[in-house]
């Protein structure tokens, strides 16, 4: 499969001409091209150009408004809630980030409940930055239903992913990222783009049959990772991101979805700990990293997220590989 070299900045402007082309304002598009650019540089390709399309499809449908401006409430000391009044969650995430820090760091754990958004990006781009500014962070959210709960033979949740991120003094932070079903649905969508098979276990056809063919499994269902322990998880996320928030679940998204191709509106749960306050000194750093070093004597191990941060460097230096596939279907646009 043939491949163009971009630079950072490059895709950077085609995501936000992109957007702005279908209607975004220049905060919105640009608060959504920091993500896309910043999944491809990472490497993580099926959140990056390749949701160009969807994006795009919802500005086109009016279901996303592209110049909305998130308001910011404090519903308690520890709690900042956004409305995002149908924006994509970028934009509302970079409205409340700040004040989800101030909370955080003034009361010791503060919750951030984001309504009214439409999320499509990876998880691991918004903890990261509150795991910078020294404070562990924790994310969820729901999307349509695309993993049968365990026992069960229809979809209902979403693939629901999880993010967790741990501050490292003088290094970058600790950040897990995943869904909790067997496979994130984008890298699904990005094996049927490419031509790929999937491995066995990840889901079924539209009949319950198990199957390989990615195709296939975008018109059946998603397996929950670890039987019923990852359905337990993503049935966490429907009520921490649904119920908690005041938001919708994913079969309540689907149904007032207008079935574009892009996000549906929904909700995300978004929680950040300030580990000082929390053990009373600053020695936490130090006792994790002796963990950390634990991990690592073992060989064949390594860090969440060190492999994003080599891609990012090496993206800084000698640009980043698109596919053409991904290209020639933006420029369709």
């Amino acid at each position: 499969m043939s491949h163009i070299t971009m630079t950072v900045s490059e895709v950077h402007a085609l995501a936000k001409d992109t957007l702005m082309k279908f209607g975004a304002d220049d905060e919105n598009a640009s608060a959504v091209a920091d993500v896309i650019t910043m999944a491809e540089q990472d490497g993580c390709h099926s959140h990056g150009l390749m949701r160009l399309a969807g994006y795009a499809a919802t500005l086109k449908s009016g279901k996303v408004n592209g110049k909305a401006r998130p308001t910011v409430t404090q519903l308690a000391p520890a709690v900042v809630q956004v409305n995002g009044h149908n924006c994509f969650a970028p934009m509302a995430l970079k409205e409340g980030r700040e004040h989800l820090i101030k909370a955080a760091k003034t009361c010791g754990v503060a919750i951030m409940p984001l309504i009214g958004i439409h999320h499509f990006a990876a998880l691991w781009t918004e903890v990261e930055p509150v795991a910078e500014a020294g404070l562990a962070a924790f994310a969820c959210t729901s999307y349509k239903p695309a993993v049968i709960p365990a026992g069960g033979t229809k979809a209902l949740y979403g693939t629901n992913p999880i993010a967790f991120g741990w501050p490292r003094s003088g290094r970058p932070p600790m950040v897990f990222d995943q869904a909790s079903s067997v496979m994130a649905r984008g890298e699904v969508m990005l094996a049927a783009r490419e031509g790929h098979e999937l491995p066995k276990g990840v889901g079924v056809d539209s009949d319950g049959n198990p199957s390989t063919d990615p195709n296939e499994v975008l018109k059946g269902a998603l397996l929950a990772f670890g039987g019923h322990k990852g359905s337990s998880i993503a049935m966490m996320v429907e009520l921490l991101a649904g119920a908690m928030t005041g938001e919708s679940f994913s079969f309540e998204a689907a149904a007032r979805d207008n079935g574009d191709g892009g996000p549906p509106q929904g909700g995300e749960f978004m929680m950040a700990i300030d580990p000082s306050l929390v053990r009373g000194d600053d020695d936490w750093a130090d006792h994790a990293e002796k963990f950390f070093d634990k991990i690592k004597e073992q060989d064949g191990t390594r860090l969440p997220g060190e492999r994003r941060h080599r891609n990012r460097a090496a993206s800084a230096t000698q640009g980043v590989e698109v596919s053409q596939i991904v290209l020639d279907k933006v420029q369709a646009l």
